[in-house]
């Protein structure tokens, strides 16, 4: 899936998409259940995941959470802690030295607002994160955000919006937006 766009359930699209969900939750689960000291282990079973190995001085401590793993564009010198989230079929890039602490989600695919559409698509679009952003433990982000360089986002931020260069972000953005 492609910036800002919908599939339609039940597509072939979808239904390889599904089909790579099913396989990740697999090697998710054998890679969550790993001893922590089984370097090697971890290193084969990332692989798998992410379709190629895991850049150099990226640290990931599991448990670990994709729903499709291709897409996960992870730069040198990335931190991810334990328990975090990726939901990347529309795409999530990590610059060098970002820090994402436990239990961050990225969301990058949803679902239409409006009932009829609801079960019929999936929406979705893009997260980009610059280098040297810090994610905060909790946080989320949500679909089509980009994130500047050396920003801050902190702990349990609901991030809906882009995040400029150098500066800090926080706390939740439940705003009524629409009725129907």
């Amino acid at each position: 899936m492609s910036s800002d766009r919908l599939m339609r359930i039940h597509s072939a699209e979808f239904q390889a998409m599904a089909e790579r969900v099913l396989r990740v939750t697999e090697l998710t689960s054998r890679l969550n259940v790993l001893p922590f000291e089984d370097e090697e282990g971890k290193a084969e079973l990332f692989e798998q995941i992410l379709g190629r190995p895991l850049p150099a001085r990226v640290t990931i401590y599991p448990p670990f959470y994709t729903d499709h793993g291709l897409h996960l564009d992870l730069a040198e010198r990335v931190f991810i802690n334990q328990n975090c989230t990726f939901l990347d079929y529309a795409g999530i890039r990590l610059g060098e030295r970002v820090m994402v602490g436990p239990k961050a989600t990225f969301i990058t695919v949803g679902h239409p607002v409006d009932p009829e559409d609801r079960r019929g698509w999936l929406s979705g679009a893009p997260i980009d994160v610059a280098e040297n952003v810090w994610i905060g433990a909790g946080a989320t982000i949500l679909p089509g955000v980009s994130i500047g360089r050396d920003a801050v986002v902190a702990a349990g931020a609901v991030v809906a919006d882009d995040v400029p260069p150098a500066s800090l972000v926080t706390g939740s953005k439940a705003t009524l937006r629409r009725r129907w």
